[in-house]
């Protein structure tokens, strides 16, 4: 099971027949109603057009023209839609219009005017009214003078409109489909960040915060009773000593959960083998890295490994286990294992979900192999990103 999976869909409708099964009825009402749709749409075009193109000389052009891309961009997701329900067509949405944040006004505007998607939307809008003229008068003659072939005649219309769909209102290439994915990415970023600061913000006022209020009402009553009851003073400061030491390990735990200082200092190798040892189970821990990659993927491979080792202390039922990390040309593999007793799932309330999504917003893979019985291979991957020279951290 992967962290991300692309679902492959056989769009392929079944060769056509003499006899009229639901595809071909589907497709000669798709045919019928292009000719509605494209006269609503060629006259969309037409009116933004004439406003916006026509106007461009005032200061309501512009803005007329990027409101009616943006529409356009409405039409297009209708038309897939369409297109998906009545010829089968599966075609990926466009990514998003691209963040506005710091750029104005103009600038909003000038993104709109600037949008692919939009400008090729308006493209199908106009070279649909010639075609929906065409299909229609077909089917509509067809259904009363060549009803034998009709339905390979349907086919043939169907797969040009196909061709349209797919070619004007998909994504463009990868590049778009790749920002697509990444805007998706970034949510799942800011997210888990979120739940970081949540938990973080939790740890130090029910932790070391408390503590050392504690430790500070403490130090107030002694400082009372010094002249009164020295001894009573004296057993208080001890007792306050006492938690200052349970307030500072809290303070390095914590500062370990959000970057242990053996990993900035000594690298993965070191800092794996420091979290193999917490482990309740003897790991093995194999590391061959001919030099340390970007600061943020090593922290992303550090607290894998610290969560899959979590996982096999707590759920797996394991007597062993084995961390293994290492290079393969430009990715970064780490393959955790336990003898346990399997099962273990993306979806199985361990986290596993939450290292698989952290590990896809870097272009990462999480891969997990868990018969039931055991054992588990989890192996994730991660791209190799080379350190700064002078080894300061790359935003």
């Amino acid at each position: 099971m992967t962290a991300r999976t692309t679902p492959q869909h056989d769009d392929r409708p079944p060769p056509a027949r003499f006899a009229y099964d639901r595809h071909t009825w589907k497709e000669i009402a798709h045919l019928l109603a292009n000719l509605p749709a494209g006269i609503i749409g060629f006259f969309y075009a037409v009116i933004v057009f004439a406003l916006g193109i026509g106007l461009t000389v005032t200061v309501i052009g512009l803005p007329l023209l990027a409101a009616g891309l943006l529409g356009a961009r409405l039409l297009g997701k209708f038309e897939r839609e369409r297109a998906r329900k009545m010829l089968g067509v599966h075609v990926d949405e466009p990514s998003p219009m691209p963040g506005y944040r710091g750029q104005g006004i103009l600038g909003r505007v000038w993104a709109s005017v600037k949008d692919p998607v939009g400008w090729r939307t308006m493209l199908y809008c106009f070279i649909r009214l010639p075609w929906g003229v065409l299909t229609f008068a077909v089917m509509a003659t067809g259904l009363f003078v060549l009803w034998p072939v009709l339905p390979f005649i349907a086919r043939l219309l169907a797969n040009a409109d196909r061709a349209m769909v797919r070619g004007l209102l998909s994504p463009s290439d990868e590049l778009e489909q790749r920002i697509a994915e990444l805007e998706s990415d970034r949510g799942v970023v800011v997210d888990t960040a979120a739940a970081d600061l949540r938990r973080i913000e939790r740890d130090l006022h029910d932790g070391a915060q408390a503590r050392l209020v504690a430790l500070a009402m403490g130090l107030g009553l002694a400082k009372e009773k010094l002249l009164e009851d020295p001894d009573a003073a004296a057993s208080m400061v001890d007792e306050a000593h006492g938690e200052v030491k349970l307030a500072l390990q809290e303070l390095r735990d914590l500062a370990r959960g959000i970057h242990p200082a053996v990993l900035t200092d000594r690298g993965l190798n070191a800092a794996l083998s420091s979290v193999s040892s917490r482990c309740t189970v003897p790991v093995k821990v194999t590391a061959d890295l001919p030099a340390r990659p970007a600061a943020a993927i090593e922290g992303i491979a550090y607290f894998t490994v610290s969560e899959l080792l979590q996982n096999v202390s707590k759920h797996s039922g394991a007597k062993s286990a084995s961390v293994d990390v290492w290079r393969a040309e430009d990715r970064l593999l780490i393959q955790v294992w336990d003898d346990g007793r399997g099962g273990a799932r993306l979806d199985g309330g361990t986290g596993m979900a939450g290292l698989a999504d952290r590990l896809g917003a870097v272009d990462g893979l999480f891969v997990i192999d868990s018969p039931v019985g055991g054992p588990t291979t989890v192996t994730a991957e991660l791209p190799w990103r080379d350190r700064p020279a002078d080894g300061s951290r790359r935003v």
